[in-house]
């Protein structure tokens, strides 16, 4: 049997993966990658990416249904769903050679198979064993797994994006960002969309009044939402399921085309045998340190959807990846930061958020205060038409810091970004009132500050 010696073994080849190659290579280290399926893992293949794609054709859609405000007349549209799937496909094809290119062009030697540990420092693939200094667990994550009667005929957000098909009416069960995004879609293209969700309320881990906003315009789309439900069995009627649910008490049915697992997604670690690497894995989650670095192998690291304990965007798995790969190369010193890193939920209108709800902020024992504003009567969202425009900025009211922003619809999805440097910087709200300045007027006088001081850095060298 062959044994290949390498310095670092990444197994996966998504993001994360992508991130942990760049300092060991800078340093001259060998590295290997594990990959069984398309190089750029889910995100580009799968996931963000495509989705995008449905998600501007539902931004098309929302924009012409506003067209009469703009006294514009025009026909009742139609989307093509098969052609939107065809674009879709057409515009990642070639996003693993793409990918594949970047590292060779690095110098990372890509492996082809699925790989399990064979002990703390080795892990066999095929017929071949590779040995290691250093290992990145990158493996992503799966759907998670519903116990439900049935669970079999339910699709995941991979099938929503290939098939080329469009149903007439799909249930989603579990209300997470997948369900919330994809019933958008649907429902701006004429299917009829149920979401049942076990929990009280949408999206839990977001600010409740931001979801509250989110839901107001989802049901006003003509998405029907379901919460504390219980869906206790999926049945095959002919060409269309029955699904038989819990609700306030009774048991009610319905039925539908499609019936998606829209109750989001957890890491993918069961498939390297971790244990034989005496990785400590509890409850599907991969215990790590602060710096990511497995508690009981000091070889193993994790970085990207793998982890459990940050949120599943594909720039953090990047990100993660990164401070994984200078840890191998200069030691277990850096530590991922994640408060000033914002996040979106793509409905239409979006769910931009950043640093913590006002439940947190509350509960964490600071004297905060919080400014709302229902900004759908402002001048800018009336020349818009816009059917939603609110945000919430919580303020640590002694230092003036900020502590959390979300918005819902008005370019939250942009605008949030000015809070993450104000944030990542810590520009405090008060320094601009005292000043009479707006803080994008602040974040601006920053920005130029920060950029001279690079320029004069440059110029020293």
């Amino acid at each position: 049997m062959r044994t290949d010696k390498f310095e670092v073994l990444i197994l996966g080849g998504g993001n994360a993966a992508m991130g942990a190659t760049v300092a060991p290579r800078k340093a001259g280290l060998s590295v290997a990658l594990i990959e069984a399926r398309d190089l750029g893992g889910t995100c580009p293949n799968r996931g963000c990416m495509p989705k995008k794609v449905l998600v501007a054709a539902a931004h098309a859609l929302d924009e012409i249904s506003r067209a009469k405000a703009h006294h514009i007349a025009v026909g009742t549209p139609k989307l093509d769903w098969t052609a939107l799937i065809d674009r879709e496909k057409a515009m990642i094809k070639d996003v693993p050679d793409r990918m594949a290119k970047l590292l060779a062009d690095r110098g990372v030697e890509v492996l082809r198979g699925t790989a399990a540990f064979a002990g703390p420092n080795m892990v066999k693939l095929g017929d071949r064993t590779l040995q290691a200094k250093h290992f990145v667990i990158a493996t992503g994550s799966k759907p998670r797994h519903l116990p439900i009667a049935g669970a079999e005929h339910m699709v995941t957000s991979d099938d929503v994006l290939s098939e080329r098909k469009q149903p007439r009416d799909v249930v989603f069960v579990g209300g997470g960002v997948i369900a919330m995004e994809f019933a958008h879609v649907y429902a701006r293209a004429g299917t009829k969309v149920t979401i049942l969700e076990t929990l009280p309320r949408l999206l839990s881990a977001l600010d409740a009044e931001a979801v509250a906003e989110v839901r107001k315009e989802t049901e006003r789309l003509g998405i029907a939402i379901h919460t504390s439900v219980k869906v206790a069995r999926i049945e095959s009627q002919g060409s269309r399921l029955r699904i038989t649910f819990e609700h306030e008490g009774r048991e009610q049915a319905i039925e539908a085309e499609r019936v998606v697992n829209g109750a989001g997604r957890v890491a993918d670690v069961d498939g390297p045998d971790l244990e034989t690497a005496n990785v400590r894995v509890e409850k599907g989650r991969v215990m790590v340190d602060e710096t990511l670095r497995s508690v009981s192998n000091p070889a193993v690291h994790v970085a990207g959807d793998a982890l459990w304990s940050s949120p599943q965007l594909s720039p953090i798995a990047n990100y993660e990846g990164g401070i994984v790969g200078r840890n191998i190369v200069e030691g277990p010193k850096h530590k991922p930061e994640y408060s000033s890193i914002p996040s979106c939920v793509f409905t239409i209108p979006a769910l931009a958020s950043l640093g913590m709800t006002e439940e947190e902020a509350r509960e964490s024992g600071k004297r905060i205060k919080v400014q709302k504003n229902d900004m759908l009567n402002w001048l800018s969202a009336r020349t818009y038409a816009e059917t939603a425009a609110w945000s919430k900025i919580i303020v640590d009211e002694p230092t003036g810091q900020i502590l959390g922003a979300h918005f819902v619809g008005h370019a939250g999805e942009e605008l949030i970004h000015l809070f993450a440097l104000a944030m990542k910087h810590r520009i405090p709200a008060m320094r601009a009132r005292r000043h009479g300045l707006r803080l994008p007027d602040l974040l601006r006088r920053h920005q130029e500050h920060v950029l001279n001081r690079w320029i004069a850095s440059i110029d020293s060298a």
